[in-house]
């Protein structure tokens, strides 16, 4: 009867041994994945914050130029040549100052 139970023993030793290797390593690859997912998500929302930063720029040109265009169209034709002039010296001067490669 000894040996029967010894040899139970080292069996549920083996068993236990190897479910806490498994339990380990599956909770190393979990803490990792985990760490993964956090900074790719920090990465997204620095990603975001920054489109948001560029698109709100890009926004407040296009609002204005709007602006300037309604102010065009509701007011009287006499000064409206000058002021498309005004509009087209604009342009030139962005294109002129705009980056090689650098798209609209």
């Amino acid at each position: 009867m000894d040996a029967d139970l010894l040899l139970i023993f080292g069996f549920v030793l083996a068993i236990l041994l190897i479910v806490l290797t498994f339990g380990t390593v599956a909770g190393n690859r979990s803490r990792a994945h985990k760490l993964q997912r956090l900074e790719l998500e920090a990465r997204i929302a620095e990603a975001k914050a920054g489109q948001a930063a560029t698109g709100n720029t890009e926004h407040r040109q296009l609002e204005e130029r709007i602006r300037v265009l309604e102010r065009i169209a509701t007011d009287g034709n006499h000064a409206l040549a000058s002021q498309i002039d005004e509009l087209r010296d604009l342009h030139q001067i962005e294109d002129r100052t705009m980056p090689q490669g650098a798209t609209r």
